[in-house]
Formats: C-alpha cells, sequence, structure tokens
C-alpha cells in the first residue's frame, strides 16, 4: 500500500487531467495486451483484434513493457500530458537526462534481466529510439488509436461528473469517491501498491489522470518529478458496459444521424475528431483526410463557432468550443 500524506496546501493543489495521454495509453496497454487475465472480459475483443494486427516491427514494445501488472513498466513514457502520440513521444525524448538516469536506476532494481537495448535507449542511444518510436507510431495506430474518440469521450464524461462531486463534496469527496481501491483518510490516501511505502507531498499537489487500458489505480513514484505535482492514474470505465461504449463504434467513428445530415459527413468528422485538441496535420490523420481538407473545414466549424484555433510552436491547435462539445454530446 503507498500512502500518500497531504497538507493543506497539497489539497488545494489537486487536479483531474482533460484526458488520458496517448502515448501513456499506448505504453501501459502493453503488460495487458500480453497477459490474459487483467482487464478480463471487457478487454478480451481488443486483445483479440490488436493480436491480429501485430507486426514484427512492434517486437521490441514487448520487452520495453513485458506481460503482467507486476513488471517494472518504464516511467519515462508516462510523464507527458500531450493530444497526440508524436507530441508525447518528442516531450518523452526530451526530459533531462536525471530523469532517465533515475528510471535506468529503477529498471535495474526491478528488472535486472531486462535487454542491454533498454540501458542503451536510456542513455540516449539514437538508433533505439528510432526504433522505439516506429514501434510505437505503429502499435498506436493498431492498439490505441481506433479507439481514441471513444476513449477521450469517456474521459470528458467522467471530468465532468468528478467536477460535480468536487462542487457537491469539496475535494475530500472528490479523493474519496476516486475507485473502490483507493481509500481516503484525511489527511492521508491509501493506493494499492506493490510495495509498502509513505510519501509526502509537501506542497507538491496531485493530479488525477484517467486510465483506459490499465484496470487499476496507478502511482508511478521511481522517477517522479519531485518539483511536479504526483500524477495518479485511475480507471476511467469500471464495468462492462463502460468498456462496451468505446469498442462498439469502430475506428475511425463515423458520424450519421443528425450531425452528419446538419454538418456533412467529412466536417463532422472533422468536429469529432478534435474532441481531443489536435494540429490541423493530425485532423487529417484521424479522418482520413489531406491537411488542406481538413484546414478548409476546420475553418468552416471556427465561424460557426464550434472550434478555436491558437498557435501552438509552429503550428495551430484546433479546440472544441462549449458549443461544439454540446453538439457532439447531443449527436
Amino acid at each position: 500500500m503507498l500512502r500518500v500524506h497531504f497538507t493543506p496546501e497539497d489539497l488545494a493543489r489537486v487536479r483531474v487531467a482533460r484526458c488520458p495521454d496517448p502515448l501513456a495509453e499506448t505504453v501501459l496497454s502493453l503488460p495487458v495486451l500480453q497477459a490474459g487475465g487483467p482487464g478480463g472480459v471487457e478487454l478480451a475483443g481488443w486483445r483479440e483484434r490488436t493480436r491480429g494486427g501485430l507486426r514484427a516491427v512492434m517486437r521490441p514494445l514487448f520487452d520495453l513493457a513485458p506481460a503482467g501488472l507486476g513488471e517494472y513498466v518504464p516511467e519515462v513514457f508516462t510523464h507527458a500530458a500531450t493530444g497526440t502520440l508524436a507530441d508525447s513521444i518528442d516531450h518523452t525524448w526530451s526530459l533531462p537526462r536525471l530523469q532517465w538516469a533515475a528510471d535506468l536506476d529503477a529498471v535495474a532494481r526491478q528488472r535486472p534481466r531486462a535487454p542491454r537495448w533498454i540501458h542503451a535507449l536510456h542513455h540516449g542511444d539514437r538508433e533505439w529510439g528510432a526504433v522505439v518510436r516506429e514501434a510505437l507510431s505503429a502499435y498506436h495506430a493498431v492498439a490505441v488509436a481506433p479507439y481514441w474518440a471513444q476513449i477521450a469521450a469517456t474521459a470528458h464524461a467522467d471530468r465532468t461528473g468528478r467536477a460535480l462531486t468536487l462542487a457537491d463534496c469539496g475535494v475530500e469527496g472528490l479523493l474519496a469517491g476516486l475507485h473502490p481501491e483507493v481509500r481516503w483518510a484525511a489527511p492521508v490516501l491509501h493506493v494499492p501498491c506493490e510495495a509498502d511505502a509513505d510519501l509526502r507531498l509537501a506542497g507538491r499537489g496531485l493530479l488525477l489522470v484517467p486510465t483506459f487500458f490499465w484496470p487499476k489505480p496507478l502511482a508511478l513514484v521511481d522517477n517522479a518529478d519531485p518539483g511536479r505535482p504526483l500524477v495518479l492514474r485511475y480507471p476511467v470505465a469500471r464495468d462492462l458496459p463502460a468498456y462496451g461504449r468505446v469498442w462498439a463504434p469502430t475506428a475511425p467513428p463515423r458520424p450519421d444521424g443528425a450531425l452528419g445530415a446538419l454538418l456533412g459527413s467529412t466536417r463532422a468528422r472533422v468536429l469529432r475528431a478534435a474532441e481531443t485538441p489536435a494540429s490541423t496535420a493530425e485532423l487529417g490523420r484521424r479522418t482520413g483526410t489531406s491537411p488542406a481538407t481538413a484546414s478548409h473545414h476546420a475553418t468552416v466549424l471556427r465561424a460557426a463557432g464550434l472550434l478555436t484555433t491558437d498557435r501552438a510552436g509552429n503550428g495551430v491547435r484546433h479546440v472544441l468550443t462549449p458549443l461544439g462539445r454540446a453538439l457532439l454530446s447531443d449527436s
């Protein structure tokens, strides 16, 4: 059991993330895919479909994140919080070497027989970095991307419900109702953990991040940045109907009915693809259209008040407005 000790300052710094991170979900899905037990019948169909799409290029990932919930998953791949896999991988490669070194220490301690290439990756080997990037991109396209719009919608609904809990019951009510296996006994949050340990937040706060593929609460602390909030992942789906809502519409999702009639099929797909903030190129990839086509439809949706577009480095980032999100929720 991990006992997380809060100060009043920590309670004031509890936040709920908007959405799971695509890289973290990709990596956390790997042990679940390889083991038959975690997730049970809820993930059986996903396992069958994903295993049917595996290719040789993905093989290194099964050494990176081996089967079972008790194995150590390299924590450096769970630090990002971006809207796209590519951005999350870039964030991971840019982490300070001290964090890579701390993660390598954890790998050496908890997985002494880990392949040597994982050590090379942690030391910044560019060749292995390219291999892992290609493997992650290929696996994500098969295992995670087809369901991402539905996963993001599930996370949004969960976040809305927790916001209401926060308004009605306060932050302690939020923590108390986080998950059946997580227990709040002020000022300590008890989280299931392989080790028995105490962690004092000392003002750093807590970031609650929904996770779809990992079936249990998860706090990774071996390589946590002491200057940032502790990240606690909690399962966003807890029963078969919740999983079913994600698996039912196979990807890419095709809006139909009233939404498609109102906006047109392609424009409706662009709107749905923007449930998770995205660049123009990413909207094109999610909808199977060219960047120019995605940009045209995003412009129309922005003029209608359904999207906003902000500068993000050398590119742009499209985000649903409350009106756009409400339109999707009603469709």
